[in-house]
């Protein structure tokens, strides 16, 4: 059943967790002003589903659990049509909200969902019924999950069970007969205080000593003696922040003080060796997803750039620089979105799971692109923008009179563009690239969903490079050497030329925006 934005806030009320910002408790999470932007960003989400416009792309169907009208947020892909329209749908909400958080827990589900077929047929265990009683009780709810998977890791050179305190990764400090008990701490919790419930997962390999730490399952977000410490959301309450002080996005340090979870919520509890699987399947899925996400951010620069040019007078079309650079900038963002579209396309199925996974290579170099060029997309809209953007005097100076009136006539461009619009425009770019708020959108491009170096690893581990020499031997007439020694020729997969390991989806769904917008491929 879906729910509204309203609902979504009216729901968190009833929840009770124990929530710190900037050192004073939260005593209720819908009603704090310091998280209000994230909790408008995750609401939007349960609008857009609910407008018939955005429907073919907001809702989907889950065969695997029977499960109709779904939010796309939190649906399991079952083709390359579900990847495709979850790209579309991600882009769509951060497009209007920055960072609209939600997106992660569908992720978490998916991997979630392979890792119990998985562990099932090798173990004979019963997770993937625990799974599905978990997933209809959260369609049925229409909830939003966080997604607990970075430890705290201590001592980076041990490993998990050699740390002089275990604390610094989350682990099962007792097992019981109705369930587990954790102790520890995740790290790195996005909108942590205004989810209903965490998704906990492993962030690593585990070794065979490592058992305590190998364990996934669903915790409520006021489960007793769990404590959230988050940042605010976005900058609310400042005049200057245009864009985040209506939407944002909190993180937090979750802390795990002997958290009982019953046995029907835990999906892996010491199978260490399906522990690095399950955070792969995650990674898949959430840098494909990312992908989208930081689009959508992208849109907003693109926008923001070009109206900031035009506010300083500037005709785009006369200006060949900074065309060149806007070009830069759409190259830029539609260039990472490509490799999203590619990594839908070329996916591969998980038929044991029914579970569509996008192609591992594209993903990667979608993500990599987007974390390593998050920087020059600033760079771009500041070169466009020019140095009002952190120059202009502070908001309150627009009602002084002593200044104000002085001020909108020696800085106004153009004479059809008021002074006050073209402060506006300044501040939504200064808010959007220079803030502090724009660092942190900086970090989660270049951090979110795992390092530079772990797109890197993927892409090595799995693009096709005995493919490369089989052409070029073929080609110099020495046959294709077989010697199975040699590792660089094994990594070989179908051609993308051709039906073999490739799926061949339909167009993208797409929706009738209103003029002026555009959502992905959409026009």
């Amino acid at each position: 059943m879906l729910i509204s934005g309203d609902s979504y806030r009216e729901s968190l009320r009833r929840y009770k967790p124990t929530v710190y910002v900037n050192g004073r408790k939260v005593e209720s999470v819908a009603d704090e002003p310091l998280l209000t932007p994230g909790v408008n960003a995750v609401a939007l989400t349960y609008d857009f589903a609910l407008r018939e416009q955005f429907k073919p792309v907001m809702r989907a169907e889950v065969p695997a659990v029977g499960a109709h009208d779904v939010n796309r947020m939190m649906a399991i892909p079952a083709s390359s049509q579900d990847l495709l329209n979850k790209l579309e749908a991600v882009r769509l909400v951060c497009q209007e909200t920055g960072c609209a958080e939600r997106y992660l827990g569908g992720d978490c589900l998916s991997a979630i969902w392979q890792s119990a077929h998985r562990v099932d047929a090798a173990k004979n265990t019963q997770y993937v019924a625990r799974v599905r009683t978990y997933l209809e009780r959260l369609y049925a709810e229409d909830l939003t999950l966080g997604v607990a998977m970075t430890d705290a890791k201590g001592d980076r050179t041990k490993r998990p069970y050699q740390q002089p305190n275990p604390d610094v990764y989350l682990h099962i400090s007792e097992r019981r007969a109705d369930g587990i008990v954790l102790s520890g701490v995740k790290a790195i919790v996005t909108g942590a205080p205004y989810m209903h419930e965490l998704l906990i997962m492993p962030c690593r390999n585990m070794s065979e000593h490592d058992g305590a730490f190998a364990v996934c399952c669903a915790v409520p977000i006021d489960a007793p003696g769990m404590t959230i410490v988050a940042r605010p959301a976005g900058r609310p309450g400042e005049k200057g922040a245009k864009f985040s002080g209506k939407y944002g996005q909190s993180t937090g340090v979750v802390l795990f003080d002997k958290v009982f979870v019953p046995w029907e919520r835990v999906f892996l509890a010491g199978e260490t060796e399906f522990a690095g699987p399950l955070v792969y399947d995650y990674t898949a899925h959430h840098r494909h997803t990312c992908i989208a996400a930081r689009a959508g951010f992208g849109d907003l620069l693109i926008g923001a750039g070009a109206l900031m040019t035009e506010a300083n007078g500037i005709d785009l079309d006369r200006a060949d620089n900074l065309r060149e650079q806007m070009v830069d900038l759409i190259k830029i963002v539609e260039g990472f979105y490509a490799c999203g579209v590619a990594a839908s396309v070329y996916c591969t199925n998980d038929t044991q799971a029914g579970i569509s996974v996008p192609e591992a290579v594209f993903a990667n170099i979608g993500k990599l692109l987007l974390a390593t060029q998050i920087y020059d997309m600033h760079r771009i809209a500041h070169h466009v923008s020019g140095g009002l953007i952190v120059t202009l005097p502070g908001p309150d100076e627009d009602h002084n009179p002593a200044t104000a009136g002085r001020l909108s006539e020696v800085l106004s461009a153009r004479s059809d563009i008021p002074y006050e619009k073209r402060i506006e425009v300044a501040r939504f770019v200064e808010d959007l690239t220079a803030s502090y708020q724009a660092g942190w959108y900086s970090v989660i491009s270049l951090h979110g969903g795992g390092s530079p170096e772990a797109m890197k690893m993927e892409i090595w581990r799995n693009y096709p490079l005995g493919n490369k020499v089989d052409l070029v031997e073929r080609l110099l007439e020495r046959g294709i050497l077989t010697d199975e020694t040699r590792k660089i020729t094994r990594n070989r997969q179908p051609g993308r030329c051709c039906d073999a390991g490739c799926q061949v989806p339909a167009a993208p769904t797409t929706v009738a925006l209103p003029a002026g917008r555009r959502l992905g491929a959409v026009t």
